[in-house]
């Protein structure tokens, strides 16, 4: 499901950048933000705000090499567009948001009155098949997207693949219309009375890989936060800064943090919420919530929610997926990080102690345990966020009832 979210948000962003030509903004054909490189490119003559770092860099300078293409003026235009995927415009260029392209959309002679680019009224797809028609080229990003991005192995000429300069602008040409970008041969420039404004919304910057349930931010207020994974982990990570293009900053084989001894983890159940107390850098208090099992941690034990108290008999319960009433359990719990090292800031690995145990509680089936726990930014109480304990359509209307901790948000004082 997280997975679906993440599309969604990507295509709802790719929708704001690119659904209203007339507004060009800067996005590259990874759907990442264009950023500013701390080193210049050795290949690719592109600099300021771009889409390409050293190693994508030296990737398109070997794939350049791979052709072999000895007519130098052909050679010329092959370079400049390879290396259009490192404008900061390339989204668009590739027209991600409609097909799947191995040439950006190169400028022919239609050119709209409503067009921003400068330098569009330029014919450069005639300019391609002009120096590059009779020449042969191994592995040819035309011929490649001309067989359907299906990897060929093999040299041709353009002219064995189109019949005229026409047919190939057909495929490849395209106009500067309506603010879209078409590809002259170098960096795209926007006519300088073009106002850009960012695009109302949301837009996502892919940072890194990985699956993680939580993410909380370091108390210290920095660029670090807290990653957790439904087994039971906890990662201390450090967030590149906006459009730097680096990556998520983590030590996955070295955890900050680790309860798998406690922690039981499925499909519905595994650490679910951290929060760190406002004064964590002076006191090291943290809560965690999870759920554990009382038949492999003897300290799972706890009052099990379906009770006369609710008006629930826990014998009339049968199991769920495998699992008897009450064999999971949700615990809410504090811990001291039990470091040795005054300054929190430094610390990168604790060996945690129980130091209060708030809730553990049996629950009733084994799905809609809720689970999220939160610091008040203003009141600086403890949230806690219980499901109604599973079941089709809470069967025993846990949520309703005002005796039952289940589908309720508890705060505590």
């Amino acid at each position: 499901m997280a997975g679906v979210l993440t599309l969604i948000f990507i295509i709802s962003c790719l929708n704001l950048l690119l659904s209203h030509r007339c507004s060009s903004h800067p996005l590259c054909t990874n759907f990442r933000a264009p950023f500013t490189s701390k080193t210049p490119l050795s290949f690719c003559q592109y600099n300021g705000s771009i889409c390409c770092n050293a190693t994508e860099d030296l990737k398109l300078r070997n794939q350049f090499k791979s052709m072999n293409v000895s007519v130098s003026a052909c050679a010329s235009v092959l370079k400049s567009i390879l290396c259009s995927r490192c404008d900061q415009f390339s989204a668009e260029l590739y027209r991600i948001d409609s097909a799947q392209r191995t040439v950006p959309v190169l400028c022919n002679s239609s050119i709209s009155t409503s067009s921003s680019q400068s330098q569009a009224k330029v014919d450069y797809c005639a300019e391609v098949w002009d120096k590059c028609h009779n020449v042969s080229i191994i592995n040819s990003p035309f011929a490649l997207q001309a067989k359907g991005g299906i990897q060929i192995n093999s040299t041709s000429k353009l002219t064995e693949l189109w019949q005229s300069k026409g047919a190939f602008c057909d495929e490849f040409g395209g106009a500067s219309d309506d603010g879209a970008t078409c590809f002259t041969g170098g960096p795209i420039l926007l006519n300088s009375s073009e106002n850009i404004s960012p695009p109302s919304g949301i837009c996502l910057e892919k940072i890194g890989k990985g699956s993680y349930l939580d993410m909380v931010a370091h108390p210290e207020g920095s660029n670090r936060v807290f990653l957790s994974k439904q087994a039971g982990k906890l990662w201390l990570a450090t967030v590149p800064e906006q459009g730097s293009g680096e990556i998520l900053g983590i030590d996955e084989p070295n955890s900050f943090l680790d309860l798998t001894d406690k922690v039981h983890a499925d499909a519905a159940l595994g650490l679910l919420g951290i929060a760190f107390h406002p004064n964590f850098q002076q006191n090291g208090r943290f809560f965690a919530s999870f759920n554990c099992d009382k038949v492999r941690w003897p300290g799972c034990s706890g009052r099990c929610s379906c009770n006369s108290d609710v008006g629930c008999d826990p014998s009339n319960l049968s199991s769920d997926n495998g699992a008897q009433p009450c064999q999971y359990h949700s615990v809410i719990t504090e811990f001291t990080a039990n470091s040795t090292t005054l300054n929190l800031s430094l610390v990168t690995q604790i060996r945690p102690v129980e130091v209060r145990r708030i809730l553990t509680m049996g629950l009733p089936f084994t799905s809609q345990h809720g689970g999220q726990i939160l610091f008040g930014p203003k009141d600086r109480y403890l949230y806690i966020m219980m499901g109604d304990g599973g079941g089709s359509g809470d069967p025993y209307n846990f949520s309703q009832n005002k005796r039952s901790l289940l589908g309720k948000i508890m705060r505590l004082t």
